[in-house]
């Protein structure tokens, strides 16, 4: 993915990769993703059950959400250099283990410190199998599949999104919330032993530390991933967060309307995994600028014809498979600038998501207080469009890589 001149390192191949593909390990970490999304995103379904049963306010139950990315964004760098002398399968398995008994305390929480201490260890398995995912799935598969077998592992994130919250909320209904955090345990044992039975021993590789992270920060096709993803995703959260209230307060549909948008996003997102992926394989360059340019017109779309209810079920639709070429395409593009250190890249780019969407929750929140609902789609204009620019001008170029 990246030029010697861009990265500050050598432009070496993906090295080492076996042939032929391990699918079957490949499809373990797809399931490994689901499940870890899945119970990432529970709580958005179950807040006011959570919040009544454990006799605290929404917002503070909401903690359980926010605290998770919190500790994401910091084990995200971190596991890689505690676990460095450690084969990658134990290490994947340890964190497989720790999403189990997250779900396990959630499920039988009695009060909110009790639920954050389960949020806390899913947010260090969070964090720690996406700053591996990369590094895992480039030893996986050969070169050329690298971006194919990403979007397959990225698929869990969609599935996640459509399913996680009707269904969480389907089974709080009927049997209470903690029978969603049941289940979520029940999918976190079946990812373990698919696991467990799939993947290989993958002794490790790389040797990140503190001066590693310094140093990849300072290769200046690092620097030019980790800005664009600030840009590129800060827009889209910071439109895609606030979009139920553009859909309430601008398009004026109902509940059930707002739900079927959003499922369709959820299946936009899904197939735009595939496309992505598709694209990546020959410029992930060109992938990201496909979703930047894309988001930028739907984005565009809504502030001049958000009343419409056609236009608003098109764009966000839409909005959710432009979105689904960001993940493959930043994740192949940060394994193409830093081959060597795969590990401590991944969770770099972890890092940096975490606070772009923190940073687009609070930037799109600031704009819809001040100027409306159509705040967030004006900030996601701005944000990806200069996002989209620099990934066009700096981004890596196929012909700059090694065969």
């Amino acid at each position: 993915m990246g030029a010697a001149a861009l990265s500050g390192a050598p432009c070496t191949p993906l090295a080492h990769a076996p042939t032929p593909a391990r699918w079957p390990a490949v499809a373990s970490l797809a399931l490994g993703v689901f499940a870890l999304v899945t119970a990432e995103f529970l709580p958005a379904s179950l807040l006011t059950a959570m919040a009544t049963d454990l006799d605290v306010s929404a917002g503070a139950a909401g903690q359980a959400v926010t605290v998770t990315a919190l500790v994401a964004a910091v084990a995200a760098p971190s596991i890689p250099l505690l676990t460095r002398r450690y084969d990658r399968k134990a290490v994947s398995l340890a964190l497989t283990v720790l999403l189990v008994l997250s779900n396990a305390l959630a499920a039988i929480a009695g009060s909110l410190p009790v639920l954050l201490l389960a949020r806390v260890m899913l947010g260090i398995a969070l964090g720690g199998f996406w700053s591996m995912a990369a590094a895992l799935t480039m030893r996986l598969v050969p070169e050329g599949l690298f971006a194919r077998a990403m979007s397959v592992i990225l698929t869990g994130v969609s599935v996640a999104t459509v399913c996680a919250a009707p269904v969480g909320a389907w089974m709080g209904e009927l049997w209470g919330w903690r029978s969603a955090f049941v289940a979520a345990g029940a999918v976190s044992v079946l990812t373990l032993a698919a696991q467990l039975f799939t993947l290989p021993a993958l002794p490790p590789r790389d040797n990140p530390d503190l001066r590693v992270l310094a140093e990849l920060i300072a290769r200046p096709g690092v620097r030019v991933a980790l800005l664009a993803v600030l840009l590129v995703i800060s827009g889209h959260f910071a439109g895609f967060t606030y979009i139920r209230p553009l859909m309430e307060d601008v398009t004026r549909l109902s509940v059930g309307a707002i739900s079927a948008i959003l499922l369709g996003y959820g299946i936009g997102g899904f197939f735009g995994n595939f496309a992505g992926g598709m694209i990546a394989e020959r410029s992930e360059r060109l992938a990201i600028v496909f979703g930047g340019v894309l988001i930028v017109g739907l984005a565009a779309s809504l502030l001049l014809a958000g009343s419409s209810a056609v236009v608003t079920a098109v764009a966000v639709t839409l909005w959710g498979f432009a979105f689904g070429a960001f993940p493959v395409g930043f994740q192949t593009w940060i394994i193409r600038v830093a081959p060597d250190q795969a590990e401590g890249a991944g969770g770099l780019l972890v890092a940096a998501f975490q606070i772009a969407i923190a940073s687009g929750a609070i930037g799109g929140g600031l704009l819809v207080d001040h100027i409306g609902a159509l705040g967030g789609p004006a900030f996601a204009v701005v944000a990806l469009a200069l996002g989209t620019l620099l990934t066009l001008r700096y981004g890596p170029r196929p012909e700059h890589r090694a065969l």
